[in-house]
């Protein structure tokens, strides 16, 4: 700092007595002048140290601030990242505040710490990671029925922790719904900030900047009293707003002609304070969604006492494959029909280790199939990240494959390459078939729904007629994780729903032996509450199963 305040204050003298004389010790009268110019450079000086001082007291707050946060984030990453609220200020520190105190240390260059930045901001997230995970943290909010002043602080199902929302958060939160036109978000959200700001927390945001956002959210929603009484406190805050008042004045006539409609009096605003609104969650297009989000958090499960006596443990022993007499395969019933079965100890935790190695650097969003183009693309309906393995990648590999063979007795030499998934900050697959489906009969229905009226439900019949091997004959699904809270994978139509436990996997038939496909075999997985997911799993085509799996004689064989 020496150099630059000496380059400063010389600066200074220069602008200040450029065009003083030569010679100045030859006059009494210009020295004196000299006196008056000295004492406003030290004036000046003094400022120039406050700031400076300031600034520099602003960057050492946040480098203590966020070396107290990584000590603890380093220590166990993906147990820190498993709590979804630490996940989302992840994205929003390095996307929005790290720039922040860039900008303020670039008011004075500081070569090594900007050479830093330059380096790693290449790999920082942007403002669509931000956006992606607030978005996730209102799916969590939404699935399992959060309301947002116990998100903000923390409070998560079984899970209690120091990971807050501040009050900016929170307005972030309403802001990113606001920008999506989710104006039910953007009031829940909104509403928590105003709620906080109001508590006495401290904020960057202003009080008339969030309400606003929620006045007019709140008028989207159909609540025009609402509307104006929030709108009519923002003028009282700021009646120069720009908008508040256009916005008043609408607002009114509407409410006015709306009960001259209904002939009913008008109602004074109240002078009470601020009430927070309960609206309802608009329907989207998933018609299945209450049951699906339902049985995420482990409501409405179809498992009766009668269905449970038919559910049965064994092992898998050298009946199938003469390998199997050396280390017996625990399989247990999940469901009696369709049939679902769990095998225990499936993967052991080195394997587990070596294919999450393997993985981590191919890890790439996971994409769908769009039925239209038939183009891979990504869907919000999808939210996680892929790899695929191959035998040549690592013996682990061949090794998994070859037991996922002597388990189920099916032929895995068409089967397509093992695909890794990891599920970060509310990560999901809503509800979908393995298999490709036929041109459907329109009378065909499912959980009392028609088929054609099912997002995702699409003819597709050319799905894998690139590979040459027939359809998807059945899913191999290892868990390669424990999930804290979330992560299940359930199936809507008969509800169900299968845990995740490390080192196991599950399986089922996604055809018939006529090879029609199930349609009951709809699953999702729910998004990820609290944890970190990893699965791993292996579709078994046609191709291949001729002699291992003979056709039936009916449709429903």
């Amino acid at each position: 700092m020496g150099k630059s305040l000496f380059f400063f204050s010389w600066a200074l003298l220069s602008c200040c007595c450029w065009n003083t004389q030569a010679e100045v010790f030859t006059s009494i009268g210009q020295m004196t002048d000299l006196i008056y110019t000295e004492k406003e450079l030290v004036q000046s000086l003094r400022e120039y140290i406050r700031a400076e001082e300031s600034k520099l007291a602003a960057v050492k707050g946040w480098a203590s601030k966020l070396d107290a946060l990584t000590r603890v984030s380093t220590s166990d990453p993906e147990g820190y990242l498993a709590h979804p609220v630490n996940a989302y200020k992840l994205m929003k520190r390095l996307n929005t505040e790290w720039s922040e105190v860039e900008s303020l240390v670039l008011q004075n260059p500081a070569d090594g710490f900007i050479s830093n930045m330059s380096i790693h901001r290449q790999y920082f997230p942007d403002a669509e990671d931000e956006t992606g995970a607030a978005k996730a943290l209102m799916r969590l909010q939404d699935t399992y029925q959060l309301d947002s002043e116990a998100f903000s602080k923390g409070k998560l199902p079984g899970v209690h922790s120091n990971a807050m929302l501040t009050v900016d958060d929170c307005f972030d939160m309403g802001k990113t719904a606001y920008n999506d036109a989710d104006y039910y978000h953007a009031v829940l959200w909104m509403q928590q900030s105003l709620k906080q700001l109001d508590a006495g927390d401290e904020s960057v945001v202003s009080k008339a900047d969030i309400l606003d956002y929620l006045s007019y959210s709140v008028y989207q929603m159909g609540d025009l009293p609402r509307a104006i009484e929030l709108t009519r406190r923002l003028v009282a805050i700021d009646s120069t707003h720009e908008r508040a008042g256009g916005n008043l004045r609408y607002f009114e006539r509407l409410l006015f002609k709306q009960l001259n409609e209904l002939n009913q009096p008008y109602q004074p605003p109240s002078e009470e304070p601020i009430q927070l609104g309960t609206y309802s969650r608009p329907k989207d297009q998933l018609p299945e969604r209450e049951a699906y989000e339902a049985l995420c958090r482990g409501e409405g499960l179809q498992m009766t006492e009668a269905r449970r006596s038919r559910l049965f443990c064994r092992y898998q022993d050298g009946k199938r494959n003469p390998r199997l007499l050396f280390k017996p395969m625990m399989e247990e019933d999940e469901w009696d029909s369709p049939h679902i079965v769990r095998y225990l100890n499936m993967l052991s935790d080195e394997e587990i280790g070596k294919i999450k190695e393997l993985a981590k650097p191919r890890l790439a969003r996971a994409t769908v199939r769009d039925p239209k183009t038939g183009v891979l693309t990504t869907a919000n309906y999808r939210v996680s990240k892929s790899a695929w393995l191959e035998e040549e990648d690592d013996p682990v590999i061949e090794r998994v494959n070859q037991r996922i063979e002597d388990i189920t007795g099916l032929n895995v030499q068409t089967a397509e390459l093992l695909q890794v998934a990891n599920y970060g900050v509310g990560g999901q697959y809503e509800p979908h078939f393995d298999f490709s489906r036929r041109p459907f009969d329109s009378d065909l229905q499912v959980n009392g729904n028609r088929l054609a009226t099912f997002l995702n439900y699409r003819d597709e019949p050319d799905a894998f007629k690139r590979l040459g091997t027939g359809n998807r004959v059945a899913t191999f699904l290892n868990y390669m994780s424990d999930v804290e809270a979330g992560g299940a994978t359930v199936f809507p139509d008969f509800g169900a729903a299968i845990r995740p436990r490390k080192g196991t996997a599950v399986f089922w038939y996604n055809l018939f032996r006529s090879g029609e496909g199930d349609y009951r075999t709809r699953h999702a997985a729910c998004p990820v509450l609290v944890g970190c997911k990893w699965v791993s799993n292996k579709w078994i085509h046609e191709r291949g199963q001729e002699f291992r799996r003979p056709c039936g004689l009916t449709e429903v064989d």
